[in-house]
């Protein structure tokens, strides 16, 4: 335990849900293959949804290909966060203060925003378009940075125990 994190995140390491998590045989690993399969669901869906804000897949509507991989994507971000929660909250003090975990963090923020912008700005001219249309430049911009900001952040993920 680290002295030098927040006494919140001190004492939610010191609770009896973390202990349980740390001396299981099972749900420390579970939990941790979990967050690796919901991952690749989500970077999957993001990719697809991405790739077709970047101009791919041009042959099928913006909307329907959007929405099928949204749903897909925002179940797997759920389950990231449960089993990332789970993976925190085990050893909180000490990864709190990872400067990885820390980018990892503001890149989430980063990408929800980026998420949130194109939700109230091209999402309606993407929806309207037919197949074959060129998307907007904002969609394009907004598919580049989604691609870059998650690559990023399942990096990360993977570099917090080197730090």
């Amino acid at each position: 335990m680290n002295d030098a994190a927040p006494a919140i995140l001190v004492a939610l390491e010191a609770s009896a849900f973390a202990a349980a998590i740390r001396q299981s045989t099972w749900i420390y690993p579970l939990a941790n293959v979990g967050h690796v399969v919901v991952l690749t669901l989500f970077a999957g869906a993001v990719a697809v949804m991405d790739v077709r804000l970047i101009g791919g897949m041009a042959a099928t509507a913006p909307a329907r290909v959007i929405g099928r991989a949204r749903r897909i994507a925002i179940v797997a971000l759920l389950g990231m966060a449960v089993t990332g929660f789970m993976l925190f909250a085990a050893e909180a003090s000490h990864v709190a203060l990872n400067p990885v975990f820390q980018f990892k963090v503001a890149l989430i923020v980063a990408g929800i925003v980026n998420v949130a912008i194109y939700e109230f700005g091209a999402k309606r001219l993407v929806e309207a378009l037919p197949p074959g249309a060129d998307m907007p430049a904002a969609a394009r911009r907004a598919g580049v940075l989604s691609l870059a900001v998650w690559l990023v952040v399942a990096a990360c993920g993977r570099s917090i125990a080197y730090f």
